[in-house]
């Protein structure tokens, strides 16, 4: 049966994503990947990971502040730590960090006020850094667990000298929280669900308003007004590749002008509830060569053979092994070819567990299993020496083989912006002719 695809409401007349059991639920995960660790406590800077454990959320301004931070101790529940207004409105609307001592008016334990170090913008001297230990080895003291390994996922040098200088045994924690997040819960892949299909309307839109004469920039500017129109949280970026700028692949977008002929391609990231999606098509504008009708249709038959493959029990060594070599299209080595012929887990943030590449994935294969989310990228370059095909479809593990999310069309290669004038030689009359030219059959379907 499909994934289901809900509104983003809440209604009460029928069962959608229940938001408080998925945070119970990530929370259960969490604690259960910390049990089976060594770690007696995980100490938390990254904003995925700090919203996974406590389902706390400031906006995506501070992402790269390294301002707060929360604590899970063993059999207790997460300590956010969150400057000025932030911790109030924690303690004010966030119910379930409410763990305090249940008397009337005792603030929540779980929200408290807190301050990193901001990226080293604080003097050194003003001992942020000692101030963030103290916090956490008190708690850690409490606890019985002042002697036992921490995990912390990532921190600024100052605060781990200060752990250390608190006695405490700092390790690295990242991989206990990627483990618990490996695997999704069934609210987790609704919220994926949708958020792909916000993505699918904004191709729609830039489809149709794809042609030449139209800037990269524009592209993305568009797509960003599509995304937040639909509710999205965060448009992390959109990568628009054009013309020669597609081989070799940059990665970024440019104000580049769109030309007759030009292929396309699009990848599109954007959170919704915090939950991500990348999600790459690509177009020809106007008309398509025949190179590059030929670098889809290759791209396109990496991207089946590694879909029919996705099963649990399968691994990622199964799926990597009918991608061609990083040789056969142009690159030296894998390393020179990374993230080209490629998979990543998608949840929070948009490369979690598990990792596909030819560079790791033969020597260090990881299982598959039900209810995992990742998405598969193809490349291939044209014939021409500067065309190319960049194709992503994101995949949902089921019990017997997987599910695709991503839904706007790429079996076949679109031909966005295709109208122009010709004049009937007879009649000496103009004749306008728009249609969308498919890698098959080179006329018109969509």
């Amino acid at each position: 049966m499909a994934i289901r695809t809900y509104g983003p409401n809440a209604v009460d007349w029928e069962q959608r994503i229940d938001l408080d059991r998925l945070r119970r639920e990530r929370l259960a995960r969490l604690h259960e990947a910390l049990n089976r660790s060594e770690l007696g406590a995980l100490l938390s800077f990254d904003f995925a990971n700090i919203r996974y454990m406590s389902s706390t959320h400031i906006g995506t301004w501070a992402m790269d502040k390294l301002i707060r931070f929360a604590l899970l101790v063993r059999g207790g529940e997460p300590v956010v730590w969150d400057f000025g207004s932030a911790a109030r409105h924690h303690q004010l609307y966030n119910p379930w960090l409410d763990h305090g001592d249940g008397k009337e008016g005792s603030p929540p334990t779980g929200a408290r006020a807190g301050i990193s170090t901001l990226r080293g913008a604080f003097h050194p001297d003003a001992a942020i850094g000692a101030d963030v230990a103290a916090k956490v080895a008190a708690e850690l003291r409490e606890h019985g667990l002042a002697r036992q390994p921490l995990g912390v996922d990532i921190a600024e040098m100052p605060v781990l000298h200060a752990l250390k200088e608190q006695g405490i045994d700092v390790v690295d924690g990242q991989q206990v929280f990627l483990e618990a997040r490996r695997v999704k819960t069934p609210d987790e892949i609704s919220l994926l669900t949708q958020a792909c299909s916000m993505v699918d309307a904004a191709y729609e839109e830039l489809y149709a308003h794809l042609r030449p004469g139209v800037r990269e920039n524009e592209c993305v500017g568009l797509v960003s007004k599509v995304l937040y129109d639909l509710g999205s949280e965060y448009v992390e970026g959109v990568n628009a590749i054009s013309g020669e700028r597609c081989s070799p692949h940059p990665h970024v977008y440019s104000d580049r002008l769109i030309r007759p002929g030009d292929p396309a391609f699009f990848d599109i990231l954007h959170s919704h509830l915090g939950y991500r999606t990348c999600y790459y098509r690509t177009f020809a504008v106007g008309s398509a060569s025949a190179a590059q009708r030929d670098a889809y249709i290759r791209c396109r038959a990496y991207m089946d053979e590694s879909i029919a493959l996705v099963r649990p029990g399968a691994t990622t060594a199964d799926i990597v092994q009918v991608w061609p070599r990083a040789e056969e299209f142009g690159f030296p080595d894998e390393t020179a070819a990374f993230a080209l012929q490629y998979g990543h887990g998608v949840g929070l943030s948009i490369w979690e567990k598990p990792v596909l590449s030819r560079l790791v994935s033969l020597d260090h294969p990881e299982v598959l299993e039900e209810g995992m989310v990742f998405a598969l990228e193809t490349y291939w370059p044209a014939a021409d020496g500067w065309s190319a095909a960049r194709i992503e479809e994101e995949v949902v593990v089921t019990a017997d083989g997987c599910e695709v999310i991503t839904k706007f069309p790429a079996e076949e290669l679109l031909v966005a912006g295709r109208k122009y004038w010709t004049v009937d030689g007879a009649l000496g009359t103009r004749r306008e002719s728009q249609s969308h030219l498919n890698t098959r059959e080179g006329r018109g379907d969509r």
